[in-house]
C-alpha cells in the first residue's frame, strides 16, 4: 500500500502514519516538518516522474511507501497520478483539509457554491474567464499565476481578492485587496490559494448540487427576453444556431462583435463564458448592461467601433470564439480581426447577400475552415377566427470558420 497523507493545513504529521516507512515523498516543507525515519530514503517532489519512479522501486521490493501533501490530496492533487500508475486498490488516503476550504473558512463564507480552477501548471487565462463570469471562484496559484497576474488581468472588473498564503502555518496571512492592489505586490511563494468574489453575491442561496450553478434550462430564449430596439435584434432561430457553433462553456472568452441588444452576449454568459460585448453606439451599451443585469450575468462593455477597437481588446488572452452581428463596409476588416485572434471559432451573421462572399474570404484569408448556411423560418401567427398561418422571418446568412486542430464540433483534435 501507499499511504497518502494530507497535511499542511494546520495538521502534524502523525509519528505512527510514517513509522517503518522505506521511502517518504513529499514537498521540501513537508519532509522537514515531519517525523522521518531515518533511515528511510526521502524524495522532493518536484518532476513527478522520478518521484513516481521510486515509488514503484520501493514497491517492488516490498517496503512501504508514504506520500506527503498538501491539504486534500484527492483535490487536485497527487492522488489522480498516483491512481492512475498504481491503482486506487493500493492507495490509503488520509485527507487532511484542503487550502479552499481553509481559505473560505477564514473569511466566514460557504463554498458549496464556489467555482474552483487551478492555475497550477496551467495556462491562467481559463482562471482568469472563470473569475470574469463567476462571483466565487477559488484559484489555485503557481509560479507565473499567482495574485499579481490575476490581478492584473482583472484589474477592471469589479471584484475583490482574498490571498491566503501559509495556511496553517505560524506566518499564515489572509488579505482582502483589489485586483489593482494584488497586481503591484510581489507576493512571494507562500501563497496557498486566491479566492475572487463578487461580494454582493458571495453568499448565493440554498444549493442543492456543489460546484457551478447548473446550466438554464433553456437557451435561444425569445426576443421579449430582451430589450432591444425596433427589433434590432438576433432572432431565436438565428441565436439557436449560433451558439450551438460558439459552443460557450465555462474558461471560455467570447466576444459578441457589434452586440445591439446584447442577446448573444447574454447567452452566452449564461452558459457560463467570460463575455465581452462590443457595441458602437451608447444607447446599445447601456441596453447590454441591463439586459445582462436582468438575466444576472457579468458582460464587459466596451464602447467603440471594430475593427479599430478591437486592437488590444482582452490582450493578452484571446477570444476563445466571436460572434460578429450587424454589416456595413467595414464588415470583411472586421471578420478579418476577429478571424486573427479567435483561439476556435467565428460566426458571422449577416442579412445582405452581398456581404457573403467578402465575409467568407476574410474566415479562410485567416486560416479559418469555413461553413455555413442561409436561414429561412416561418413562425406561426394568428388568425381570425381562431386559425393559424405561418408568417415569414427576414432570412439570415450565418457563417463560421473553425480553427485546425479543432474539428466542426469544436473538439480539439
Amino acid at each position: 500500500m501507499i499511504t497518502v497523507v494530507g497535511t499542511g493545513t494546520g495538521a502534524p504529521v502523525p509519528p505512527d502514519v510514517l513509522a517503518g516507512a522505506r521511502l517518504v515523498v513529499g514537498g521540501r516543507r513537508h519532509l522537514s516538518a515531519a517525523p522521518v525515519p531515518a533511515g528511510a530514503e526521502r524524495v522532493v517532489l518536484g518532476p513527478l516522474a522520478p518521484a513516481m519512479d521510486a515509488v514503484e522501486r520501493h514497491l517492488g521490493e516490498g517496503g512501504r511507501v508514504v506520500v506527503l501533501a498538501s491539504g486534500d490530496p484527492g483535490f487536485f492533487g497527487i492522488v489522480r497520478a498516483l491512481a492512475e500508475r498504481f491503482g486506487a486498490e493500493r492507495l490509503d488516503v488520509r485527507a487532511g483539509v484542503s487550502s479552499v476550504a481553509a481559505a473560505f473558512a477564514r473569511v466566514g463564507l460557504p463554498w458549496d457554491d464556489a467555482v474552483v480552477v487551478s492555475a497550477h501548471g496551467r495556462a491562467l487565462r481559463t482562471a482568469v474567464n472563470v473569475c470574469r463570469a463567476r462571483p466565487k471562484v477559488a484559484v489555485l496559484t503557481g509560479p507565473g499565476a499567482g495574485p499579481a497576474e490575476l490581478g492584473a488581468a482583472l484589474r477592471s472588473e469589479p471584484r475583490v481578492l482574498v490571498v491566503a498564503s501559509a495556511l496553517g502555518l505560524a506566518e499564515e496571512r489572509v488579505e482582502r485587496v483589489t485586483p489593482a492592489e494584488a497586481a503591484a505586490r510581489d507576493w512571494g511563494g507562500a501563497v496557498s490559494v486566491v479566492l475572487c468574489l463578487d461580494e454582493a453575491r458571495a453568499l448565493g442561496g440554498v444549493r442543492t448540487v456543489a460546484g457551478a450553478p447548473a446550466g438554464p434550462a433553456g437557451w435561444a430564449l425569445e426576443e421579449s427576453a430582451f430589450a432591444h430596439r425596433d427589433s434590432m435584434i438576433t432572432k431565436f432561430e438565428v441565436r439557436a444556431l449560433a451558439l450551438a457553433r460558439l459552443g460557450p462553456r465555462i474558461g471560455d472568452l467570447v466576444w459578441d462583435v457589434g452586440a445591439g441588444s446584447g442577446s448573444v452576449a447574454v447567452e452566452c454568459a449564461r452558459l457560463g463564458a467570460a463575455v465581452t460585448a462590443v457595441e458602437k453606439t451608447r444607447d446599445g451599451v447601456e441596453r447590454i448592461r441591463a439586459n445582462a443585469a436582468a438575466h444576472g450575468v457579468d458582460v464587459r462593455t466596451v464602447h467603440g467601433s471594430a475593427p479599430g477597437v478591437l486592437d488590444g481588446l482582452d490582450s493578452p488572452h484571446d477570444p476563445d470564439a466571436v460572434f460578429v452581428g450587424g454589416g456595413g463596409r467595414d464588415l470583411p476588416a472586421v471578420v478579418t480581426a476577429c478571424a486573427r485572434r479567435a483561439r476556435r471559432t467565428v460566426v458571422v451573421a449577416m442579412a445582405a447577400l452581398d456581404r457573403v462572399p467578402a465575409a467568407r474570404e476574410a474566415l479562410t484569408g485567416a486560416g479559418l475552415d469555413c461553413d455555413g448556411v442561409l436561414l429561412q423560418s416561418s413562425r406561426l401567427a394568428p388568425l381570425p377566427g381562431d386559425v393559424t398561418r405561418l408568417a415569414a422571418a427576414n432570412p439570415v446568412f450565418l457563417l463560421w470558420g473553425v480553427r485546425t486542430p479543432f474539428s466542426r464540433e469544436g473538439v480539439a483534435l
